[in-house]
């Protein structure tokens, strides 16, 4: 197979963790043919979508892969599209999720579906499954999510659109910067984010569940915040340790697994501390390497035979 992989630029990659290269290392043993490109090189033209893309061949070395000259080429052509660009969700990224649903229906296989992007807001999307999640408010309205904070006496506040733990604070009813949080969080009201229960359990981790192609990666990567800290992203310091999942976060997994399979939705990171679903990732779900290194479980070939199965039709 030939696929082509629209992430960040290679070169920026953190090879041992990122799980994008984790894919596309696995994907080489296979024989499989890699491309590489940026979100911002899809075009449309005479009715095609087509994207600047560029041979990769993985080196082994440092660098670690070299890359032919950029040409345009027909995405129905590859056959597996892997839509692997980081947040935040900005115009750039909304403007590639509609020229990949015209390509889709020229014929291309994108994975995740670019609809299902966009639908799936990675905070947001916990509003389908509300019998998993804790105490939420979706608001830009200040007072509202100060009578929030006063019911629930401890909670966190976090943007709906960044990733990596950026923008996410702690609140309590007398903090001293409170007002101030919200008027920057909220844009003085003009921006809606998202307010939650604080949860104690993430003193025990922020856990990580891959889903892919509807079933779950029997490991977690419990990502334990640094002394002092609240967030538990990898990305803020946090230290990850894999784990077999409980039996609440298999009942999680089952239950959204073929839901967001449905969707198209190949690949899923669904973040739950303690027994709460937290963010339903989609954009550029990541831990592979990790889960990897601790357990022996290869996440990077479930990928890939997910990918292959879904390309043949036999899902």
């Amino acid at each position: 197979m030939n696929l082509l992989f629209i992430a960040d630029p290679l070169a920026s990659f953190k090879i041992y963790k990122d799980s994008t290269y984790a894919m596309m290392v696995e994907a080489a043993r296979r024989e499989h043919g890699l491309f590489a490109m940026l979100a911002g090189d899809l075009a449309w033209r005479d009715g095609k979508i087509i994207g600047a893309a560029r041979a990769v061949d993985l080196t082994g070395g440092d660098p670690w892969f070299s890359a032919g000259a950029a040409e345009w080429r027909d995405l129905a052509g590859f056959d597996a599209v892997i839509m692997r660009t980081d947040p935040p969700f900005d115009q750039t990224y909304l403007y590639a999720t509609w020229l990949l649903d015209m390509a889709e229906r020229q014929g291309a296989r994108v994975f995740n579906r670019p609809q299902s992007l966009r639908d799936f807001n990675e905070k947001l999307a916990i509003a389908r499954f509300p019998q998993f999640i804790a105490p939420t408010l979706v608001s830009g309205d200040a007072a509202l999510i100060r009578a929030f904070l006063a019911e629930q006496g401890d909670i966190i506040v976090k943007p709906l659109n960044a990733m990596g733990g950026a923008g996410v604070f702690r609140l309590r009813p007398h903090d001293p910067n409170l007002g101030a949080i919200l008027e920057t969080l909220t844009r003085n009201g003009a921006e809606t984010i998202m307010a939650q229960r604080y949860l104690p359990a993430i003193k025990d981790g922020d856990k990580r569940i891959l889903v892919i192609d509807g079933e779950a990666v029997p490991y977690c990567l419990a990502r334990i915040p640094a002394e002092g800290e609240t967030r538990g992203n990898l990305a803020a310091g946090g230290t990850g340790v894999a784990r077999p999942l409980s039996e609440r976060d298999w009942q999680i997994a089952r239950e959204l697994g073929p839901q967001l399979n449905a969707a198209g939705l190949l690949l899923v990171g669904l973040d739950v501390i303690g027994d709460c679903l937290t963010e339903v990732n989609v954009t550029s779900p990541t831990c592979f390497q990790e889960i990897t290194q601790q357990t022996g479980f290869d996440v990077a070939a479930m990928f890939v035979d997910a990918l292959e199965r879904n390309v043949k039709g036999e899902k």
